[in-house]
């Protein structure tokens, strides 16, 4: 029974941070996009010549914006679904 209630304790602790990474990831995502977004449009609209060159810079931040968010996501289902944090004599 103590082994069963360790296991349980860490899948919960494990489960609250699962959900801070995915929704602090995904929160800060969605504000760095949408400042960067916005400070694109307010450089598009005082300068429109340099839209091709401030287009190309948004787009490879946006990317990688994502990619870090999609890194998170990827780590979250690892403690998700093969959880490293419970030692191999108690599986």
């Amino acid at each position: 029974m103590d082994k069963l209630q360790l296991i349980a304790q860490i899948q919960a602790s494990t489960g609250i941070g699962i959900g801070l990474m995915i929704g602090l990831g995904a929160l800060g995502a969605c504000v760095g996009i949408g400042i960067m977004c916005s400070r694109f449009l307010e450089g598009a609209a005082r300068q429109p010549e340099m839209i091709p060159a401030l287009q190309a810079k948004v787009f490879l931040l946006l990317g990688l914006i994502d990619a870090s968010f999609i890194i998170g996501l990827g780590i979250a289902m690892l403690f998700a679904y093969a959880n490293p944090l419970i030692p191999a004599g108690l599986k």
